[in-house]
C-alpha cells in the first residue's frame, strides 16, 4: 500500500523564514517590485519556493514581510474589491481608516513611507507596489477606457487622506471622526469610480 505524502510545511531550515525575508528586502531594494520573483528569492535564501508560499501566501505577501508590514495593502485592497461595487467608495475610505488607525498597523506603514522618502531603492520598490498590487488591480475591477486614470485618482484622493492624517497629522482631518470622513470623500470617490458617459448616451 503506497502512503500518500504529507501536504505540511515544506522543508528549508529552522531560520528558513528569516533567510526569506532577508533575501526579499535585499532583492526588492536591488531590483525593484516588479523584477523581483519569488523563486529568484527562494534560490537566494536556499529553500524551497513552496516554502515562501506557505509562508506568506504570494509576492504581494512576500513584500509586507520583507518591509516589515503587519499588513499587506495590497491584501486589503483585493478584500474591498470583492465587496459590493456600490458600496466601494466608503469601503475604500474605510479601510484605509481602520489600517491607518490602528497604532500597530499604521505606524508600520507610516514608517515605510517616510523611509521612502529618503530612501530612493525603497521608493521604488514602494512605488512599483503600489501601482501593481493597488491602482492596476483597480482599474482591472473598474473597466472602462480611461479606468486607469480614475484608479490613479482614486489612490492620489486616499494617499492624500494618508499623509494628511497620519504622516503630515494636519488638522482638521487628523482629529475628525472616520465616518465624517467618510461623508465627505466618499462622494467624491464614487464619481471617479463611475465610468464617463460617452456624448452618444
Amino acid at each position: 500500500m503506497v502512503m500518500n505524502k504529507s501536504r505540511g510545511r515544506p522543508r528549508g531550515g529552522s531560520d528558513a523564514k528569516e533567510r526569506i525575508l532577508a533575501a526579499a528586502k535585499t532583492a526588492f531594494l536591488q531590483h525593484g517590485y516588479n523584477a523581483t520573483t519569488m523563486r529568484a528569492v527562494a534560490s537566494a535564501a536556499d529553500v524551497d519556493p513552496a516554502l515562501i508560499s506557505y509562508h506568506f501566501g504570494s509576492k504581494q505577501g512576500l513584500f509586507g514581510g520583507a518591509m516589515a508590514l503587519g499588513i499587506s495593502p495590497g491584501q486589503v485592497m483585493a478584500r474591498v474589491l470583492e465587496g459590493d461595487p456600490e458600496q466601494m467608495p466608503q469601503q475604500i475610505i474605510r479601510a484605509v481608516l481602520a489600517v491607518w488607525d490602528d497604532p500597530e498597523l499604521g505606524g508600520s506603514l507610516t514608517l515605510l513611507v517616510t523611509q521612502a522618502q529618503r530612501d530612493p531603492a525603497l521608493l521604488r520598490a514602494f512605488r512599483e507596489y503600489v501601482e501593481r498590487e493597488l491602482s492596476a488591480r483597480l482599474a482591472e475591477r473598474i473597466g472602462g477606457t480611461d479606468a486607469a486614470e480614475r484608479a490613479g485618482a482614486v489612490l492620489t484622493t486616499t494617499l492624500g487622506l494618508i499623509f494628511s492624517r497620519y504622516v503630515l497629522r494636519l488638522n482638521p482631518f487628523a482629529v475628525m471622526d472616520s465616518e465624517r470622513i467618510v461623508g465627505l470623500l466618499a462622494p467624491g470617490l464614487g464619481a471617479l469610480l463611475r465610468p464617463a458617459r460617452s456624448a452618444d448616451e
